[in-house]
């Protein structure tokens, strides 16, 4: 069992480090920890061997008032890839002190193999007990406690509303990892299977390869243990919400377990009319070797979801306003959807995983990550438009005679549907071995990839660029208007197709990308406290597009887009450990984004060099950040200062109006601090608190004086949420808790000629626990029923959901 506690031995301290558990386990903790301060080296068997007791026995403790209360272990969150992962040479022992204080949580792969206290990066995490707290259901509704995260639409050109996040805002949709692996859908991701969410902020390619401009999300999914686990969770609520979910772990034998995760959820959306997801999951693992040397992991993720998409409210510049606004903003109501009854978002993904671990000795540990993803979409969407006759109504206050345009054949999206299947394998090596005085920590591997990506766009029957679908009214919109030989989707024609700038009329594409990375980096301590880390890794891309169909006559040819491109991206740290309980860090971060490397995720092809005159030479991305993290409290509660700038260069951006990828060669920077705190600030009582300052700025017409601000990005950002556990283990017992969201006003272009205003979000949860097993618990969204903005996009945004309440019953043994 002793594998199960976190090992490591790290030049930083030469004292074992035992953190503090929650709740009424305080004293015992502060005891703990004051005695293993005094251990001498003889003694760390023992103590190690006292905190592995003390582990196992909490663990598997009944939680108090709510799931994720502050009586929880954090050490629950540790998955079987968790094990010993810290750099080599004195023997150091962390039990995480509580589980909002995610100082000490384990990145969860091979290729950072310190916790998030000794990375010298920006990291936030969202535990598994806030997203229990907050019930949050999907990827985006976690990433609301991080700064700096925002979705939009999505590329209109392509119709990607899945997904769609800015990170520090830059895109991210190709930054989506699941256990340390690239997830290549576009879909919205459900939260079932989720243990926590990590977001690494800036560039990060030494790490994941080519991309991650502003950071990369990594979600950690739960795993199998050798302890049995049951819960069975049902929520209902506001807007005809249904959701369901199962857990089961089960032990097979001392070193095997089995686990299966199952969702079913039905649900409208409150604020907003004929827009409703259905959805359902399943993921399925075992794990063999267990507390060995040798940990094998298989897994299996299923998500199959049917949604209407909804892209808002458009926005338009009327009645005296200075900027362009969503017309809700004008008094239109934020109920109207302006789709038509045929919008439908399909989506079918799987991912196949076999993660393998082993330990040599002391010194080297191997890790191998293989997945194999299959990912289709059946998409059909309605863009919206406010022409002439509805800014006309919007200001003269008729809104009853104003209009809004759906899209015609001769825009996009047009309905498609689209199959991608990809493959990745990642194999690292980790060893830690000294030269002379200098302790090293070394880490080198392989990472490949491949996706492939076809798409076949369709048109109506009835409509063509002159006979466009009928508009919808501004102020009672009817989805049934539209007769069928209009909605009727049928093969594509020359004269409904958009003639997109650089690859014509063509309703096909191909495509696949391959790239091949090779990583390299060491960290080297001169002292207990005082380490530098450098690195690189190098990637060949390859990729090509080829776009087909309809005649291909000389002014309307087929068309491929081949690609191959190097990149090298170096990285540099310096980092100061002047207490166990301190990290001071200095990092320089770089990364690349070659053209064309959103194959399934890209809206419309885009080939290197030059396309319609403008320069589309790769991305390219430098950091620079200064920071300090702090562990507290006897480790329960963690917090995080950092100071970081971010410049791009030749960055792409979206024609608002023809949809169409465009690089003028702009230059964008980002600069700020971020500041986070997490943890248990008194018994019972847990805390999480987020905030960031950023001055975003671009040159939008290339090679000018950088004035404008980052279309996306908020000057400010703040995120609070607190809970009190009261009266744990009696009768009474209860939970009460809130928090809010807050972003200020945002752009939507890089003209900064519309805007979307402040985001401000009041959320809360009660909850009471029956006995030793069952939790009943509410929570309230958006409690002050503003009109917030949750998606955004050049021309539109979408209306977040408004009040809603959601009851909550589960079962847990």
């Amino acid at each position: 069992m002793s594998r199960f506690i976190h090992r490591c031995l790290r030049p930083a301290s030469a004292a074992l480090t035992l953190g503090s558990v929650a709740g009424g386990a305080y004293a015992a903790d502060v005891a703990a920890s004051q005695h293993q301060d005094s251990a001498k080296p003889g003694d760390k068997r023992h103590v190690a061997a006292k905190a592995e007791h003390k582990a196992v026995t909490q663990q598997h403790a009944p939680s108090s008032a709510t799931q994720g209360s502050a009586t929880q272990l954090a050490s629950a969150q540790t998955t079987p890839q968790q094990e010993g992962v810290q750099a080599k040479g004195v023997e150091h022992i962390h039990v995480i002190g509580h589980p909002f204080n995610t100082m000490h949580a384990s990145n969860d792969m091979g290729r950072l193999p310190q916790d998030v206290m000794h990375t010298a990066q920006t990291i936030d995490v969202v535990p598994r007990e806030l997203i229990k707290q907050q019930n949050a259901k999907s990827l985006d509704e976690a990433l609301r406690n991080v700064p700096g995260i925002t979705a939009s639409v999505g590329e209109g050109a392509g119709g990607l509303n899945g997904d769609q996040f800015l990170i520090r805002g830059f895109p991210a949709q190709n930054d989506i990892y699941e256990d340390g692996l690239r997830d290549f859908g576009v879909y919205s991701r459900d939260s079932f299977n989720y243990d926590s969410v990590n977001v690494i902020k800036g560039p990060s390619s030494q790490v994941f390869g080519n991309g991650t401009t502003g950071g990369a999300i990594n979600v950690v999914t739960k795993t199998p243990t050798v302890n049995n686990h049951y819960n069975v969770d049902f929520s209902g609520g506001s807007a005809d919400y249904f959701r369901g979910t199962v857990d089961i772990n089960q032990r097979i034998n001392d070193t095997t377990a089995f686990r299966i995760e199952g969702l079913g959820a039905s649900n409208n959306v409150v604020g907003r009319d004929h827009v409703w997801d259905h959805r359902w999951g399943i993921a399925p693992s075992i794990a063999f070797g267990l507390g060995t040397k040798t940990t094998v992991v298989l897994q299996v993720t299923h998500e199959t979801d049917n949604s209407v998409p909804d892209y808002g409210m458009p926005v338009v510049k009327a009645r005296g306003s200075a900027y362009g606004r969503p017309i809700s903003e004008y008094g239109v109501p934020r109920e109207n959807w302006y789709g038509k009854r045929q919008d439908h978002n399909h989506t079918d993904d799987t991912m196949e995983t076999l993660r393998l671990k082993h330990i040599f000795n002391d010194h080297l540990t191997f890790h191998n990550d293989t997945r194999f993803g299959e990912y289709s979409r059946n998409f059909e969407a309605s863009k919206l438009a406010c022409g002439a006759q509805c800014v006309n109504a919007l200001n003269s206050g008729n809104y009853g005679a104003g209009s809004i345009l759906r899209n015609t054949n001769g825009s996009v999206p047009l309905p498609y549907k689209q199959n991608s299947w990809s493959f990745q394998d990642v194999a690292s090596l980790q060893a830690d071995f000294k030269t002379g005085f200098l302790r090293h920590q070394v880490v080198t591997g392989v990472d490949m990839e491949y996706v492939h990506d076809s798409r076949h766009q369709d048109t109506y029957e009835g409509v063509s660029i002159k006979n466009p679908t009928p508009t919808a009214n501004m102020l009672n919109p009817n989805p049934d208007n539209v007769p069928d030989a209009m909605v009727r989707r049928v093969s594509a024609r020359a004269n409904s197709m958009p003639d997109i700038a650089g690859i014509g009329k063509k309703p096909s594409s191909r495509g696949y990308g391959f790239d091949t990375g090779i990583f390299l980096y060491d960290q080297i301590w001169f002292t207990k406290w005082a380490s530098i880390k450098g690195g690189f890794r190098w990637d060949r891309w390859q990729s090509n597009y080829r776009v087909y169909g309809l005649e291909n006559l000389p002014n309307n040819p087929d068309r491929s887009f081949p690609q191959t491109k190097n990149t090298f991206n170096p990285t540099a740290s310096l980092i100061l450990t002047p207490t166990k309980w301190q990290t001071i860090y200095f990092t320089y971060a770089s990364s690349t984004t070659p053209t064309g490397m959103y194959v399934t995720s890209g809206a419309v092809p885009v080939r290197p060099g030059r396309q319609g005159g403008v320069d589309t030479r790769p991305q390219k991305a430098r950091l620079y950040e200064v920071g300090s993290k702090f562990s507290l409290l006897h480790d329960r509660l963690g917090a995080t200062i950092s100071l970081f700038r971010l410049d791009k260069d030749n960055a792409l951006t979206t024609d608002p109006v023809s949809n169409s990828t465009i690089n003028t060669g702009a230059q964008q920077r980002n600069q700020g601090m971020e500041l986070s705190v997490g943890g248990m600030i008194l018994p019972g009582w847990n805390i999480t608190a987020t905030y960031a300052l950023y001055d975003p700025k671009t040159s939008p017409n290339g090679g000018g004086k950088m004035h404008n601000q980052i279309q996306y990005v908020p000057h400010n950002q703040a995120t609070l949420w607190s809970a009190y556990e009261a009266f744990p283990g009696k009768p009474w017992n209860f939970t009460i808790g809130g928090g809010l969201t807050w972003r200020q006003g945002v752009y939507l272009n890089n003209d900064n000629t519309s805007k979307v205003p402040a985001n401000l979000d009041f959320d809360s949860v009660i909850s009471h626990r029956f006995g030793r097993h069952w939790v009943a618990s509410l929570n309230g969204y958006n409690l002050a029923n503003r009109l917030n903005y949750n998606s955004l996009f050049a021309g539109y945004a979408t209306p977040a959901p408004g009040r809603t309440f959601l009851g909550r019953l589960t079962m847990d043994y």
